[in-house]
């Protein structure tokens, strides 16, 4: 098949433009490297630097395309929080033009990645995807009005539109900005270094992390699955993992003799947050194969960042 990536030099674009090539598809990748690493793709991808709001460009690199993976986004919740205009023009926007051009060109199928943020806080867990959003940040407002645009230009233009709402996706190759750094990896680091790990609040606060390869696995399926228009899917472990219990397994998975920390918080943020995967197993045939030692051992070991700190 013939694929597009946009956001294909970020953590997630990357793994699955690789994956794609690898399984022998044509694979092209736009990315305006704000955030990301074009030197992680492989030379088989066809990659351009740009933008998403850049239509003319897209109208090029859309001829032939059978199916579109929209990932380029600002995904900073934090970030959000203070520049609430620029992720509406950039996830919102982008998404905008970007169905336009598919809409001119005669692209047929989008996969969106959308986030588990969008749910907010709910008193109902695990998360189904019947849950009434509410969500907490412009990121997630923006996640949220970008599903309604892609399933609502998809209907009326015949572009199947399925939308996977990605909880808290980790790996090797997942960036570290300076400022409000991913918990896994920013905590993998800390602990390779001998540094704390803070965790705010009591620590009972719970995610869903699930491993990058996971994520990818659902995200290919979602190109070819039949039945799936309009879809919205939750993409995650499956499974709940407290904070504390998060920083004691990256402890022990490092050997580390750093020491765990517990700061008061400033926002209580959402108090749980795990998904529920049956319907991506109805639907994708999706099953989750690496649970999260296995995936902090694989992070640790494959992440040359990690590998040359521990040596």
């Amino acid at each position: 098949m013939n694929f597009l990536i946009t956001g294909a030099a970020g953590f997630l674009g990357s793994a699955l433009a690789n994956q794609l090539a690898r399984e022998g598809h044509m694979v092209r990748a736009i990315d305006d490297l704000s955030s990301g690493e074009p030197q992680v793709l492989f030379e088989d991808v066809h990659f351009t630097r740009g933008d998403v709001n850049d239509r003319p460009k897209l109208w090029t690199l859309l001829q032939d395309i059978d199916c579109v993976y929209h990932l380029a986004a600002r995904v900073r919740v934090s970030e959000s929080l203070l520049y609430p205009r620029e992720y509406n023009e950039v996830n919102v926007g982008g998404t905008v033009s970007l169905m336009e051009a598919m809409r001119d060109v005669g692209v047929r199928r989008v996969v969106f990645a959308s986030s588990g943020a969008v749910y907010g806080n709910q008193e109902t867990q695990p998360l189904q995807e019947s849950a009434p959003p509410v969500p907490r940040s412009p990121y997630a407002v923006s996640k949220l009005a970008s599903e309604y645009y892609v399933r609502t230009i998809g209907s009326l233009w015949g572009i199947e539109a399925v939308c996977l709402r990605i909880f808290n996706a980790y790996g090797p190759g997942q960036s570290l900005p300076p400022s409000h750094p991913p918990v896994v990896t920013n905590w993998l680091r800390q602990a390779v270094r001998g540094g704390s790990l803070v965790v705010h609040g009591d620590g009972k606060q719970t995610r869903d992390f699930v491993y990058v390869n996971d994520v990818v696995r659902a995200l290919t399926a979602a190109a070819t699955a039949p039945d799936v228009d309009q879809a919205v899917i939750n993409v995650g472990s499956g499974r709940e993992t407290r904070m504390r219990d998060l920083a004691e397994q990256i402890l022990a998975v490092t050997n580390s003799p750093a020491e765990i920390l517990f700061t008061p918080r400033n926002d209580p943020g959402v108090s749980r947050m795990w998904a529920d995967i049956q319907l991506a197993k109805d639907l994708l045939g999706y099953e989750p194969k690496t649970d999260l030692e296995t995936g902090l051992r694989r992070t640790l070991e494959q992440d040359e960042r990690f590998v040359a700190v521990a040596a």
